[in-house]
């Protein structure tokens, strides 16, 4: 036998028929109005940061924010911010004016330290109340005060030479 006859004594499958994929939707959708739909329904919310702090030193960084938080002083900690990188800490549109902060490297040696003291711990921790901070178990540390001339956003940048 040669190839001619091998070749049409095979006879290939019968095609099958496609199938149309029918949507639940009463005439036709586009591909890009499917496309639009989708996204709107699993991308999330508008997200942007009211406040940011930007590491512009080459080390990463701990950083505790301060703020008062319904009339009473609040500290919050902590951010890991690796170098040439930015964290949002604070996520809604900003009420204070003034907003504190606190960084150490990571051998826990201050890097930015002011004049306000607050309370800070060594673990993540959320402490109401800036008075007595030994009394209390938690940590006296001096934070920096950042004046954001009230504006809604503001991002720090910690350089080398802040503060």
């Amino acid at each position: 036998m040669d190839l001619r006859t091998l070749r049409s004594l095979y006879q290939p499958p019968p095609r099958k028929q496609r199938s149309r994929l029918r949507l639940p939707f009463p005439g036709r959708i586009t591909l890009a109005a499917l496309g639009a739909a989708l996204f709107s329904i699993l991308s999330p919310g508008k997200a942007h940061a009211e406040f940011t702090v930007c590491n512009q030193t080459l080390d990463v960084v701990n950083l505790a924010v301060g703020q008062k938080v319904d009339n009473a002083d609040q500290t919050d900690g902590w951010w890991t911010i690796g170098a040439n990188q930015c964290v949002n800490v604070i996520r809604e549109e900003l009420t204070n004016r003034y907003i504190y902060l606190y960084a150490t490297d990571v051998f826990g040696h201050a890097i930015l330290n002011g004049s306000t003291e607050m309370c800070i711990d060594r673990r993540r921790f959320s402490i109401r109340g800036i008075d007595a901070c030994w009394q209390r178990g938690h940590i006296a540390a001096r934070f920096v005060e950042v004046d954001t001339l009230e504006q809604v956003r503001w991002t720090y940048f910690l350089t080398g030479n802040s503060p």
